[in-house]
């Protein structure tokens, strides 16, 4: 037993307590307890692993085992555990074993990923399509792609496919992280090359050690500093840790955690906590990609693009080195893909699949299928729901309250076929746009082009041209054309109607006349501001006018005349 003291200082310090012999004073109720505590310690089943509960579940004749291991506990029938010992040559029979089909279940780890091939090959009995699930990958991603690889191999009957366990313990996702992150740095630089190494089993989401990561990480904190973490506070979260936020001024710190020391801490948290703090990292971390992908600005090194058609409309040599005689050139390509369009009874499956709701806009009459995706955060931190709304053509994230609050309505599914059908028979099979694309030498060039994305596409023309080079956006390459002196008229029309209606687009076109879009009574319009001085000619090749406010003013139709309208207006202007 122990007394409590009190020292000098204040504080407070346990002492063993000692009997007249100098014999120390044993609690009997104490001891009691702990013995009651061994007992039933001692009385508990033993915890199997993996491999364990995978053999007793499924049974050691239907499973191969190719490990290490040469003593192994099994259960019979009866439910009796005994001790297997394996000899030498165990792992050559059940590899055996699988490929000629008499077991049904391959368990392999590291000892058996390395020179041995479980994939459907041709020329074995089991052609059947594996599903091969990466169970404990721990932290080296070249250990577990190789392992991948005993699956996935030439002169196979099918392609297997991955799936990457986890449990309910969101720390684990920091193994998952640290394998999705070393696939971008095993000499992948091009995205067709990481889908090869890491056979697209892993997303942008689950390296956790991204500088998308590194945003959401410091949005993190400072929620965390702000008080906007309702379920972790700031003296919690430093306690819990031992990570500190707080400045010696009292502010947020400057030089922050460094994301590495951040997931390994969270590791050692309890497995609520830690569950409750990954998620809210995680949701953050989406939301940065989801942005930047919404930007164009999302990094995916060199895509490889594909579509029904591509054809080269226009070329312009635009820079010359002047000591190796290189070329850049700006090619403006046309593309033509095919639309994507899912029927209705793909929707039906789709909805029932993701606890969707089936919906139509009372307002428009079109039709979409609403399901819960990743929610966001508001200013106050606070957690704002949302739902992914899946059009024919299009998908918009909206919160709850947004789509609640809007003319989309839940129907049946009687009701959704009808107005589904009757939009997706008025589109279009078939959609053309354009690339703006700067190709050839590049570097001498490469501070005129936009700082804010600097994706990069390969391609091949149907006349099989090869084209390397780099992205302007539609939106940028009016700018890029004046400091580069194209001579060219880069944006079509029907560019410039898609540009002002979809992203806001304006420009200025000849005789001071400006092009942009305007909201009138909630609807996108497409606005010549300036131009009232040519109404009457501007009238008479398709636009209209309307007094608002009092004042008049002058559009452009919106509908499937807009292009050739603008058009003809833009030859009014010179």
């Amino acid at each position: 037993m122990h007394s409590i003291h009190s020292g000098d200082d204040g504080t407070d310090r346990s002492e063993p307590l000692f009997d007249a012999d100098g014999s120390p004073v044993i609690s009997l109720e104490a001891v009691g307890l702990r013995d009651t505590l061994v007992d039933r310690l001692a009385s508990l089943d033993p915890i199997p692993g993996a491999l364990e509960q995978l053999l007793w579940h499924f049974g050691h004749k239907q499973v191969a085992e190719v490990t290490g291991r040469s003593k192994r506990v099994l259960k019979d029938e009866s439910g009796r555990l005994f001790v297997d010992t394996r000899g030498s040559g165990a792992n050559i029979a059940e590899t055996a074993a699988f490929m000629n089909g008499d077991k049904q279940i391959l368990i392999f780890s590291d000892a058996g990923g390395t020179g041995r091939s479980y994939h459907a090959d041709l020329n074995a009995v089991n052609r059947r399509r594996r599903s091969h699930y990466l169970l404990e990958a721990g932290w080296r991603a070249d250990n577990a792609i190789q392992g991948l690889g005993r699956s996935h191999r030439t002169n196979q009957a099918s392609a297997p496919i991955f799936k990457p366990v986890t449990t309910n313990v969101r720390g684990e996702r920091r193994f998952i992280s640290t394998i999705a992150r070393r696939l971008d740095s095993l000499g992948a630089l091009t995205r067709g090359q990481r889908q090869t190494g890491g056979n697209g089993i892993f997303e942008a989401k689950d390296n956790l050690e991204s500088n998308y990561a590194e945003h959401a990480l410091y949005e993190l904190f400072k929620q965390i500093f702000q008080g906007r973490f309702a379920e972790v506070s700031l003296g919690q979260f430093e306690q819990m840790t031992g990570l500190s936020l707080t400045s010696h001024e009292g502010g947020m710190k400057i030089d922050l955690p460094p994301l590495r020391q951040f997931l390994n801490r969270l590791l050692a948290l309890r497995i609520d906590m830690q569950n409750i703090i990954f998620e809210r990292f995680e949701l953050l971390l989406s939301q940065q990609i989801e942005a930047a992908i919404a930007a164009g600005i999302y990094e995916m090194g060199v895509e490889t693009l594909r579509a029904e058609r591509f054809a080269v409309e226009s070329q312009e040599a635009v820079y010359t080195h002047p000591a190796t005689g290189s070329v850049t050139n700006y090619l403006k390509v046309k593309r033509t893909q095919k639309n994507n369009i899912r029927t209705a009874d793909e929707m039906l499956e789709f909805a029932t699949q993701y606890q969707g709701r089936l919906m139509i806009n009372s307002k428009s009459g079109n039709a979409g299928v609403s399901i819960p995706t990743h929610s966001i955060f508001n200013a106050d931190g606070g957690v704002a729901p949302r739902v992914l709304l899946v059009r024919p053509q299009k998908e918009t994230r909206v919160t709850l309250e947004q789509l609640e609050s809007s003319t989309w309505q839940q129907v049946s599914a009687d009701e959704f076929i009808a107005a589904w059908l009757k939009e997706i028979d008025q589109l279009p099979k078939f959609t053309t746009d354009y690339l703006h694309l700067v190709t050839g030498i590049l570097l001498p060039i490469w501070k005129i082009l936009p700082q804010h994305s600097s994706r990069v596409f390969r391609l091949q023309t149907s006349g099989g041209q090869k084209i390397l080079g780099r992205v302007v956006n539609a939106v940028d390459i009016q700018s890029v054309a004046e400091q580069l002196g194209m001579k060219n008229k880069l944006l079509s029309p029907a560019e410039l109607v898609s540009l002002v209606l979809n992203e806001g687009y304006s420009q200025q076109l000849p005789g001071g006349v400006s092009l942009r879009r305007s909201y009138i009574a909630g609807e996108p319009r497409i606005e010549l501001v300036d131009a009232l001085s040519l109404a009457e000619q501007l009238i008479a090749v398709g636009c209209f006018t309307e007094i608002i406010n009092w004042r008049k003013r002058i559009f452009v139709p919106t509908g499937v005349r807009a292009a050739a309208v603008l058009a003809a207006v833009i030859g009014i202007l010179g």
